[in-house]
């Protein structure tokens, strides 16, 4: 590092040691800065310079593979593209023996990219990103699906290495993901990297993070950052950099099962697919009836559930955005429109009198919750001046935010809580009475709403006045229709493996 930008540090380093008021205010202040400050801060004093040739070396597969990859993607066949496969064992160590055997790189690479994130920047990313690696190591997901890649992507190395490729067996084994892209689209890829452990196909790639959504809490938990910097092509090395080398650590998931009277149409968002109807725990005491037929849709969510306002605010910026895409340029515009979006639906502004839909959920909702460590159910009291309830995994929730604080441990004592990890197996679940406690929250002046932790939650829906309430998971809303005379059932209960991510810092 140059003398004048070793001292501009120090300085700097300096400036915010006196203006520190102790280590507890400085990591809450953090947490509230803008993602411009955080872009600066994470990007413009780095100093490090990182050869392009040098890092492309370490990252690129060799070209058969690369080509073996995309044929068996493209063609959904993996025995296509043995003939890759076949050319290579000719040339290399067999057949004449012209060339020595091809060797794995020392950290390969695979970009899930979602092109339509990130603004204006999202197609000019794509591009600096295949000219650091192999462009067939860049996956467009309006294109290639990550379940695609899993199934026949792995399955082509996979293949490989059981013919006797060691070059492929080194890849499969060091392969790291990097998803460009919001918390939906890493939640996605993290999903479908998961079937990998049901299949019994090891190792599982760790994952890493280039923030391209408008929150980005999953990005911002596991030190990638909480916006999409400035000076990015310079940037975006450095990040692919921290990706080969850094250290990983483990993030519960959590399956989503809801259970629903048969016949009702439910527009759900890509996280959500119809399974096979699932015999409910009848262990349980409910105040509806049960259907004599339901229907099931199950998903994965990584950071937050949530049921209430907040989801309904969410849903119509969702369509917002979706009918009017010129409106949507960037995270900052985009949390513009969000809240003049959340005084428009009543979040803010409406008496709660005014419209049965605008009530506390306790009206319409009932908590069932499995603590740690217990196998018993347990009736959990929903204040009655709660409008949105959410079930939180992460430390960062609504860019950045941590609603659940951090606590005293005689509160903690006291309420029979633990310290909140994104690996405890445990969600924290808290409630926000309306928009301006959750404000407030937000900028930690008050506290959210304790509730509970739990290991499992059932959530018991009843109309009554309500004909539909809203739900978001990880960002991603919908309109969930509801019945007066039949229940809808919401279980949550922790996936049994925990996906594998790559610490950014």
């Amino acid at each position: 590092m140059a003398k004048n930008e070793t001292a501009l540090y120090e300085n700097r380093n300096r400036v915010t040691t006196m203006d520190s008021p102790g280590p507890e205010k400085m990591v809450n202040r953090v947490a509230v800065k803008s993602s411009m400050v955080d872009s600066i801060k994470r990007w413009s004093l780095s100093g490090i310079r990182i050869p392009k040739e040098e890092l492309r070396q370490k990252i690129t597969m060799p070209e058969y593979l690369r080509l073996a990859i995309r044929d068996s993607i493209a063609s959904k066949d993996i025995d296509s593209a043995k003939r890759h496969f076949d050319a290579t064992t000719a040339t290399a160590g067999g057949g004449d023996g012209d060339k020595p055997p091809l060797a794995a790189a020392e950290c390969p690479l695979v970009v899930f990219i979602n092109s339509k994130s990130g603004g204006r920047h999202g197609p000019h990313l794509k591009a600096r990103l295949q000219e650091l690696m192999g462009e067939e190591q860049v996956f467009d997901l309006s294109n290639v699906r990550p379940h695609e890649f899993v199934e026949y992507g792995l399955g082509c190395l996979e293949k490989f290495a059981s013919l006797g490729d060691n070059c492929a067996k080194e890849t499969r084994e060091k392969l790291r993901i990097v998803v460009a892209g919001g918390d939906g689209t890493v939640g996605w890829v993290l999903g479908c990297l998961g079937e990998l452990h049901k299949q019994g196909r090891s190792p599982i790639p760790p994952t890493a993070v280039i923030p391209l959504g408008t929150g980005n809490d999953l990005s911002r938990s596991f030190g990638w950052g909480g916006s999409f910097p400035f000076s990015w092509r310079a940037a975006i090395k450095k990040t692919l950099d921290r990706a080969i080398h850094a250290p990983t650590s483990r993030l519960d998931s959590w399956k989503l099962l809801i259970s629903m009277p048969a016949g009702i149409d439910l527009d759900t968002p890509h996280s959500l697919k119809q399974t096979e109807e699932v015999v409910l725990d009848q262990g349980l005491e409910i105040e509806g009836k049960l259907p004599e037929k339901i229907s099931c849709y199950q998903g994965v969510f990584y950071n937050y559930f949530s049921i209430g306002m907040d989801a309904q605010v969410a849903y119509g910026f969702h369509h917002l955005r979706n009918d009017k895409p010129y409106l949507a340029q960037g995270p900052i515009s985009n949390k513009l429109i969000y809240s003049g979006y959340s005084c428009k639906q009543g979040w803010f502004f409406t008496p709660c009198m005014a419209d049965p839909g605008l009530r506390g959920l306790k009206n319409i909702l009932r908590l069932h919750v499995k603590r740690l460590n217990s196998s018993d159910w347990e009736v959990v009291p929903i204040p009655s001046t709660v409008r949105s309830i959410v079930a939180l995994n992460l430390h960062s929730y609504a860019s950045g935010r941590n609603p659940w604080g951090k606590l005293k441990p005689e509160y903690m004592e006291k309420k029979g809580f633990v310290e909140a990890n994104a690996d405890d197996g445990l969600l924290e679940v808290f409630g926000f009475k309306q928009g301006w406690h959750a404000s407030f929250v937000m900028v930690e002046l008050i506290s959210a709403k304790h509730i509970a932790q739990a290991a499992a939650i059932r959530f018991e829906l009843r109309g009554g006045a309500w004909k539909r309430g809203f739900m978001q998971m990880d960002g991603e809303p919908w309109k969930q229709p509801l019945q007066n005379e039949f229940s809808t059932f919401v279980d949550i209960e922790r996936v049994p493996f925990r996906s594998i991510m790559i610490n950014g810092g």
